[in-house]
C-alpha cells in the first residue's frame, strides 16, 4: 500500500518508518525546512533509539520525505493519508485543531476525485472530535464521508525514547472507523503484524487513548500525593515503601491482574479498601494536608450508588410496582463478604426512590446479607432460575460467572452494572 503521513515529529516519523518496515511505500510531509533537510540527510532531528537505523534502511527506498510542493503526487498515489500533526491545548484545555484541519484541507485540494481514500487521524484528539468537528468540516467542503472518502483514527501509544520499540512491538492496534470499507483498508496496513487489531467506533478509538493517558496521569499524581502524605505523617521511607508496593503479585498479573481493579463497576466495597482509604485521608487531614485525590476517590465511591440507580431507572423505567431482581449481594465474586457492599447501597437508593419490589440472589452471600442489612426492603430467592422467573428486570451488581451472558438467556431488561456481558 501507499501512505502519506503529515508531520515528521516523534509520532509521524516513527509511523512513517514503521509502515515502511511493514513493506508499504510512505511519503512523509514536513513543513519545517530545517527538520526536512535533516531527515533527507539521513539523520534524526531528535534522539530515538532504533529509529536512526530504520531511517538508514528505508530512506529513499520506501520512505520519501517531501515538502508541500510534492503533495499532489503523494496524495494521488496514496490509499491512506495519516495526520500526525500537533494538536496543542489552549488555556481552556481544548485541543487546537488548526494544524489538523489545515492538513486535511491541503489533502482535499489535491486529492483525486475518483479514488476512495481514508483520512486517518493519529494525532491525539478528544473523544467525539472526529464526529463533531472533522466530519462536519468535510461535509462543509462537499465531501460525502463513507462514499467519497473514509474517515478514521488510529491512536498512538508511544513513549518518547522508546518510540520505535513501542511501534514495532505494540501491545495492541486500535482503529476507530466510520465504515467497513475504511476498516478493510486499514486492516491491510497492519496485515503483517502479530498484535491484536481492534476496529471500534470513532469515539471509542479516541477515548481509548485518553483512557490510557489519564490513568497514567492519575497514577503519577496519586503516587506524588502519597509521597506528600508520607512526608506529612513523617518517619516513612517513601522509596522503600513504593519498591515494596511493586512486589504485589497483582502488578505482574499472577494470580490476579491489576486490570481487575482498573475496570468500571459499582464502586469498591468489602472491609479493607473503604476502611483504609477513609482512615488514611482522615489521619493526613488531621496532620495538616488535605489529600485531594484521596478525598475525591472517596467522594466518587460515595456517589456511585446514586449514579447506578440513575442508570437502572433509565433502563427499566419509572414503574415502581415492577419487580427488580438484584444479581449479586457480596462485594465481589468468590466471596461471601457483604461489608460495605455496593449492592446494599444500590438497593437502599432504589428503596429511597420508591422501588420496593426487590428480590436478591447470590450464590453464597444471602444469609450474611440478610443478617447485616435488616433496614432494606428486599426479599430473597435461592436460585438464578427463580430470580430470572420472578423479576420483571434484572440488575447485575456482582460479577459472578453464572451471570455471564444472562442478557442472552432472558427476554427482559438486564442492567449490567459490572460490564461483564
Amino acid at each position: 500500500m501507499t501512505i502519506t503521513v503529515f508531520g515528521l515529529g516523534f509520532v509521524g516519523l516513527t509511523t512513517s518508518l514503521g509502515f515502511a518496515e511493514y513493506g508499504h511505500k510512505v511519503y512523509g510531509v514536513e513543513v519545517s525546512k530545517e527538520r526536512l533537510d535533516t531527515i533527507k540527510g539521513g539523520k534524526l532531528p531528535f534522539l530515538e533509539e532504533g529509529l536512526d537505523d530504520a531511517l538508514t534502511r528505508h530512506l529513499n527506498k520506501d520512505f520519501f520525505p517531501i515538502d508541500s510542493s510534492e503533495l499532489t503526487k503523494a496524495v494521488a498515489e496514496s490509499d491512506c493519508i495519516y495526520y500526525c500533526v500537533g494538536t496543542p491545548y489552549g488555556k481552556d484545555g481544548q485541543a487546537d485543531l488548526t494544524y489538523l484541519l489545515g492538513a486535511i484541507d491541503e489533502t482535499l485540494a489535491v486529492r483525486p476525485k475518483d479514488k476512495y481514500q481514508v483520512l486517518v487521524v493519529k494525532s491525539t484528539i478528544p473523544p467525539s472530535t472526529t464526529e463533531r468537528k472533522i466530519i462536519p468540516h468535510l461535509k462543509e467542503k462537499g465531501i460525502k464521508v463513507g462514499e467519497d472518502l473514509g474517515v478514521a483514527n488510529n491512536p498512538e501509544f508511544l513513549r518518547e525514547g522508546h518510540c520505535w520499540d513501542d511501534f514495532m512491538n505494540a501491545d495492541r492496534i486500535v482503529l476507530g472507523v466510520s465504515d467497513n470499507r475504511s476498516a478493510d483498508i486499514l486492516r491491510k496496513i497492519y496485515a503483517s503484524v502479530k498484535e491484536p487489531v481492534f476496529c471500534v467506533s470513532l469515539n471509542t478509538g479516541e477515548f481509548i487513548k485518553y483512557l490510557s493517558n489519564t490513568l497514567l496521569a492519575t497514577l503519577i499524581s496519586y503516587s506524588n500525593e502519597m509521597s506528600v502524605v508520607a512526608d506529612t505523617i513523617g518517619g516513612i521511607d517513601v522509596a522503600e515503601a513504593f519498591h515494596i508496593l511493586h512486589m504485589d503479585k497483582r502488578w505482574t498479573g499472577k494470580p490476579a491482574a491489576m486490570s481487575t481493579y482498573v475496570y468500571p463497576g459499582c464502586g469498591y466495597g468489602g472491609y479493607c479498601l473503604p476502611k483504609d482509604t477513609n482512615a488514611l485521608y482522615a489521619v493526613t487531614k488531621t496532620a495538616g494536608f488535605d489529600a485531594q485525590i484521596l478525598k475525591n476517590v472517596i467522594a466518587t465511591n460515595d456517589h456511585m450508588p446514586e449514579f447506578i440507580a440513575d442508570k437502572i431507572v433509565r433502563h427499566i423505567g419509572d414503574n415502581k410496582e415492577q419487580t427488580i431482581g438484584i444479581l449479586g449481594l457480596s462485594f465481589k465474586p468468590g466471596s461471601d463478604d457483604v461489608r460495605d457492599t455496593p449492592s446494599a447501597k444500590i438497593v437502599r437508593e432504589l428503596n429511597r426512590r420508591g422501588y420496593n419490589n426487590i428480590i436478591g440472589y447470590d450464590p453464597v452471600a444471602i444469609d450474611e446479607f440478610k443478617r447485616k442489612y435488616t433496614d432494606l426492603t428486599i426479599s430473597y430467592v435461592t436460585s438464578l432460575d427463580e430470580v430470572t422467573t420472578k423479576a420483571d428486570s434484572l440488575v447485575i451488581t456482582t460479577a459472578w460467572p453464572e451471570f455471564k451472558d444472562i442478557d442472552k438467556k432472558v427476554n427482559k431488561p438486564v442492567v449490567d452494572c459490572r460490564y461483564m456481558n
